[in-house]
């Protein structure tokens, strides 16, 4: 990679970058928001929740001033739900230490909580210009490409060492769209799925893989440990057109949100109904719905949900749809689930 390798790849940006809302700025929390939600999560899903967060919470204090419930509702279907719990303390973090706006000093950013090498060459050379790389699988799977490299690219060595290659290609000039520009390589052509469409790359004339036809081979993958499968009943329970959600424990996974009421093993509609009589529940019926999957990065759900009308109300929670909808953070998985309801 030479410097009329870079050229080709800022001229190719600059002709074929998506239009984003988050690039109509240089606001460090703005860019911040933007590359917190980006991770692991698809950019068309992220623009329906960047422009909404923002109206609610424009500014960095108001970020740390938020109720965590407001919060996490504000999320609501971008999952990863530690991602916006860290930028609240993060927001908390910056404001206690009398700033204004995120640190420009990579080893102040990176103090931060929630905020990684990737996130702060991110938002450090984005938002302010600065010459500190971003390295994330995007831009890793290039450099393998290019390089053939079978290395273990998570290594903080590796990391390191490419992070030092591309800093030499950067200036104060072109900081911000060589960021960018990497990034958009990496998902507009050379791809993590399916066949790279080399024939527009500007890195065409010096990427090993190409020239060896080795392309798909790279990045190496290690083989994922299996998902580890855990099986369970979900029940609506419901009077008078009004449901229960109660808020989940501070400890595991979805930890702090709210959900459905439910039991960690599969049951039929026999056992669940004798399981709830033993609760004290009066039960008028109970109608069975067709079984879900949701899948999380280690663990897979497999749910049998019911819907439990009940005869009188019982001394739980009673939300209207309504309020659930508009004020509690209900997790992809127990939402699919909710909204089979029909009124």
């Amino acid at each position: 990679m030479t410097e009329k390798e870079i050229e080709k790849l800022l001229n190719w940006y600059s002709k074929n970058k998506r239009d984003l809302p988050w690039r109509h700025t240089k606001d460090s929390y703005k860019i911040w928001i933007s590359e917190i939600m980006l991770q692991q999560t698809r950019v068309e899903a992220v623009k329906l929740y960047y422009e909404r967060f923002l109206s609610a919470l424009p500014t960095i204090k108001d970020l740390a001033k938020v109720k965590e419930d407001v919060l996490l509702k504000l999320w609501e279907g971008l999952g990863y739900y530690s991602r916006a719990k860290n930028l609240k303390k993060c927001a908390e973090k910056v404001i206690e230490l009398g700033l204004k706006e995120l640190p420009q000093e990579k080893e102040e950013i990176e103090k931060l909580p929630g905020i990684g090498p990737y996130t702060a060459g991110a938002i450090l050379s984005i938002a302010y210009n600065a010459c500190t790389p971003a390295i994330d699988g995007n831009v890793l799977r290039i450099l393998s490409r290019i390089h053939e490299d079978n290395r273990d690219l998570l290594k903080k060595s590796v990391k390191e060492e490419y992070e030092t290659k591309l800093k030499k290609f950067m200036t104060k000039e072109n900081a911000r769209d060589f960021t960018e520009s990497l990034i958009e390589l990496g998902a507009l052509v050379c791809v993590p799925n399916g066949q790279p469409k080399c024939e527009i790359c500007p890195f065409l004339t010096v990427c090993k893989s190409k020239e060896h036809n080795t392309f798909m081979n790279y990045p190496v993958k290690k083989e994922k440990k299996k998902r580890k499968v855990e099986e369970k009943t979900v029940y609506i329970l419901t009077y008078d057109k009004k449901y229960v959600v109660k808020k989940r424990g501070q400890n595991g996974l979805l930890k702090g949100l709210y959900e459905l009421p439910n039991i960690d093993k599969k049951m039929s509609k026999i056992e669940l109904k004798n399981y709830l009589k033993e609760q004290n529940y009066q039960i008028n019926q109970i109608e069975e719905l067709k079984e879900e999957k949701h899948i999380f990065s280690h663990i897979e759900w497999h749910m049998k949900p019911y819907v439990v009308i009940l005869k009188q109300i019982s001394n739980d929670p009673f939300y209207s749809k309504e309020e659930i909808e508009e004020k509690y953070s209900l997790p992809t998985a127990f939402k699919k689930i909710f909204q089979k309801i029909k009124e």
